[in-house]
């Protein structure tokens, strides 16, 4: 397994500016770092590259990480931004059903930013897909200047024949179960802002180092990725990634599938609430064989909304970046 770094891979130009450099010196040093796709029948280098669909259909998705609401440079290292990144998107693909393929990247940053950022997320591009989806590679992207450094993702799976698994498919009497952690990504969130700033409130680097063991669920998760076309082949009726925590997503499960989901009781409130697990939650017929990677905590039942133990949830408060994101804060 290739475990996220705790630092980028030292380049002998890592003083060199983007600015100094320009798009195409840059490019040309990224572009043999980045993990090439197998479906790829035409890579980086042109005006678009070709990616083979042997299904007749690809799986899509989009996301954007940005400084700020997304991640902080004081916490994160280059290689985990390329790897949420990649973690981030390979989960919606997963949560299809499918097989994750290739990755199309932007990225957006200031001019004086060093090339080594840029090397950095491409090693945890690299890194990330190679672990979390074998054969998936990034074939194409763009790169511009902004203040902030901005990465956008589109991913692009395949269905291998498959129906795809949508979050409406649920059926009462299903089982709900999850592949993947609960709350630890929005508990390494919490330790972070608890003790990896300075005196002022301002992120500290250093401090965020010395908590690197206990906030790897953050910087750098590992969703289940394999785990998705596992549920679908099991006969997964529904299924969502949980980015945004546990009570809003299975909301949305919920909502979309015309029915209620009643939760077991959890350890604590930030694996009902917390987001960024990127972890698996699915639906499965009842006398389903629940696949190893899965473990049940719940049920579909008649009604709307999410119930814990029979008692319908008084909120269902998640991650919403309009909501949380305070720009005085940095």
């Amino acid at each position: 397994m290739t475990k996220p770094q705790s630092a980028p891979a030292g380049s002998p130009e890592g003083d060199d500016t983007l600015g100094d450099v320009g798009e195409s010196a840059v490019l040309a040093r990224i572009f043999p770092r980045l993990p090439a796709a197998s479906a790829q029948l035409l890579g980086p280098g042109d005006d678009a590259a070709v990616v083979a669909a042997p299904d007749g259909r690809y799986v899509v998705t989009t996301d954007m990480m940005i400084h700020g609401p997304d991640f902080r440079l004081a916490w994160s290292t280059p290689h985990d931004l390329g790897w949420k990144a990649a973690a981030s998107n390979l989960a919606d693909v997963a949560a299809m059903g499918a097989v994750p393929t290739a990755l199309v990247v932007a990225i957006a940053a200031p001019a004086d930013s060093p090339v080594a950022l840029l090397e950095g997320i491409a090693d945890g591009l690299r890194d990330g897909c190679a672990d979390l989806a074998p054969g998936c590679g990034v074939v194409g992207g763009d790169l511009s200047v902004s203040p902030t450094l901005t990465i956008a993702v589109t991913a692009f799976g395949d269905l291998e024949g498959r129906t795809p698994v949508l979050r409406s498919g649920a059926r009462v009497g299903d089982v709900i179960a999850v592949a993947g952690v609960l709350g630890e990504s929005a508990a390494a969130l919490r330790l972070l802002f608890e003790g990896a700033v300075d005196a002022d409130g301002i992120p500290d680097a250093r401090l965020a180092e010395s908590l690197r063991a206990s906030t790897a669920a953050q910087l750098a998760p590992q969703p289940p990725i394999a785990a998705g076309p596992i549920a679908a082949i099991a006969g997964a009726t529904a299924m969502l990634d949980l980015s945004d925590g546990l009570a809003l997503d299975a909301g949305r499960m919920a909502s979309a599938s015309g029915l209620a989901i009643d939760l077991d009781p959890l350890p604590t409130a930030e694996a009902l609430f917390g987001g960024e697990d990127h972890s698996l939650l699915a639906a499965f017929p009842p006398g389903a064989e629940i696949p190893a990677e899965f473990r049940v905590i719940g049920r579909a039942i008649a009604g709307s909304g999410v119930l814990v133990a029979g008692v319908p949830l008084e909120k269902s408060g998640g991650w919403d970046p309009y909501r949380e994101w305070d720009s005085a804060a940095g």
